[in-house]
């Protein structure tokens, strides 16, 4: 079982998107504690999440949604609702090529449910490791918001970097809410580094060093990760993330904080990137 805030980030969504479809009626929660009202989730309602979500960027209402759902509509029929709606976004503005891409993910997630192997996920102990930074804030967690922040913070990362003549191994990709009540994300862009002495911070917060216009942080180890492998562009790495969630859910762990993203193969075409999930976890 999962709390709200915890099947948010699986889902991608908003708190308070999930808050109101339960008010409407389109997502109720697993379980609702009596006493302190707690919402609870299981890892297979991300099915119904992945449907409502796909509908509504179709461009249904959320009332034509629910009638949809309860009349059970299969993955090719959302497939075919799909490609209707990608000959008007072909010929709509560069910024709804992204809403477009974010549907194409979350039915590629619907199609994929159940077909990842257990043994594809990996138990382990994830090191310490000293990186270089940079950070910046997203709107949410879902993925249009995060990709044309961390972007650009990796572009100026590098070129930094070697203004620095410091040698950098892979990336790592780290998250953490923002201060306050808001959905905000703190998105952190980060590289390995060797060979730094000097001042350094901890997870979250970039040590002060007047040598670099970077931060150098040193990510504490992680005891427990769940990991897993996803082969492909960041921008469809939902079907990876949600049968991880699955696998967690249902091996008797709980998530314990966003998960990071060690990128280990970076190409130009994003289609071959390979990337390790690694989700910190403790026994339920």
């Amino acid at each position: 079982m999962f709390n709200i805030g915890e099947f948010a980030k699986h889902g991608r969504v908003s708190v308070r998107m999930l808050r109101h479809y339960d008010a409407i009626g389109l997502l109720r929660p697993a379980r609702v504690d009596p006493v302190t009202g707690y919402r609870s989730y299981e890892a297979g309602q991300l099915s119904r999440l992945n449907r409502v979500i796909a509908l509504k960027d179709l461009g249904f209402t959320l009332h034509q949604v629910q009638s949809v759902l309860d009349e059970q509509v299969g993955a090719e029929e959302l497939r075919g609702m799909l490609r209707l709606r990608r000959a008007e976004l072909a010929a709509a503005l560069a910024a709804d090529a992204r809403r477009l891409a974010h549907v194409e993910a979350r039915l590629r997630t619907i199609e994929s449910e159940g077909t990842m192997p257990a043994d594809d996920v990996v138990m382990k102990s994830i090191p310490a490791v000293r990186v270089a930074e940079l950070t910046g804030l997203a709107a949410s967690y879902e993925p249009e918001d995060i990709s044309p922040v961390i972007g650009p913070l990796y572009d100026e990362l590098c070129r930094r970097l070697t203004g620095a003549g410091l040698s950098f191994g892979p990336g790592i990709a780290y998250y953490e809410d923002a201060p306050g009540e808001g959905e905000e994300v703190v998105v952190h862009a980060a590289m390995t580094v060797t060979g730094v002495t000097g001042v350094t911070g901890v997870e979250g917060v970039g040590g002060a060093d007047e040598r670099y216009d970077f931060a150098i942080v040193d990510l504490p180890a992680i005891e427990s990760a769940a990991t897993v492998v996803h082969r492909g562009s960041m921008d469809e790495v939902m079907p990876t993330v949600q049968q991880l969630a699955r696998w967690i859910d249902t091996n008797g762990y709980r998530s314990t904080g966003y998960s990071r993203e060690l990128y280990l193969e970076c190409p130009e075409d994003v289609g071959k990137w390979v990337t390790e999930i690694q989700e910190p976890v403790t026994r339920t």
